[in-house]
């Protein structure tokens, strides 16, 4: 059951949320005073606010996790937001993902093109999102031995979600194709407003381009 807990003297914490980037989005759109920050994760929401609002922010926060609107599948998906990532399914994993789940390589990319995603939260490094909308038949856990350099570009699967690199890393999913270049050099771009191409609660789809 969703709870409010104290995270320290400026924030709150929001626990066993059943969709974060739903309840982040309404949250922003409530324009709370005092807020300064809204993140997401994979089952909570922290809200930043000022220490002097901090007691009223609460408040406000209860009455927003009663409301019958906090999912993001009950609000209107802007169609402008949406982001479309051209991908090579040229991974290094494709076969042994196909081993894996029984499927066919042909099977796997359309299934993966074939998924709703939204952006659930972000993390692991600069302009990472983690993608809800897998489908079940390609949920894998993450490899046994991480790779120590993942390329930019790189669209992988790992669990329940998909992902795209946005730069060099380190990487323990299962990579299964390549982002164009021109998706990957604005995933995370510092000069950019917001810097991140995918913000929680961004509709995602995967589209299969040309070798």
């Amino acid at each position: 059951m969703m709870q409010r807990r104290s995270y320290g003297p400026t924030a709150w914490m929001l626990d066993d949320v059943a969709d974060p980037a739903g309840l982040a989005l309404r949250i922003s759109a409530a324009s709370l005073s005092g807020v300064r920050e809204v993140v997401p994760a994979e089952s909570t929401v922290v809200v930043v606010c000022e220490r002097s609002d901090a007691a009223v922010v609460g408040d406000h926060l209860d009455a927003i996790i009663t409301s019958d609107a906090i999912l993001l599948r009950s609000l209107v998906v802007d169609q402008a937001d949406l982001f479309t990532v051209e991908v090579v399914y040229d991974g290094d994993d494709l076969g042994l993902v196909a081993d894996a789940t029984g499927l066919s390589i042909d099977e796997v990319i359309s299934r993966h093109v074939a998924g709703h995603y939204r952006v659930a939260f972000c993390g692991f490094s600069p302009g990472f999102a983690y993608l809800a909308g897998l489908d079940p038949m390609l949920h894998l856990p993450r490899r046994t031995a991480p790779r120590t350099r993942v390329p930019a570009g790189a669209v992988a699967i790992a669990a329940g979600y998909s992902a795209v690199y946005p730069g060099v890393s380190p990487g323990g999913w299962h990579l299964i194709g390549t982002a164009t270049s021109t998706i990957t050099a604005t995933l995370w771009d510092t000069h950019a407003d917001p810097p991140a191409a995918l913000w929680p609660g961004r509709i995602v789809r995967f589209r299969q381009a040309e070798a």
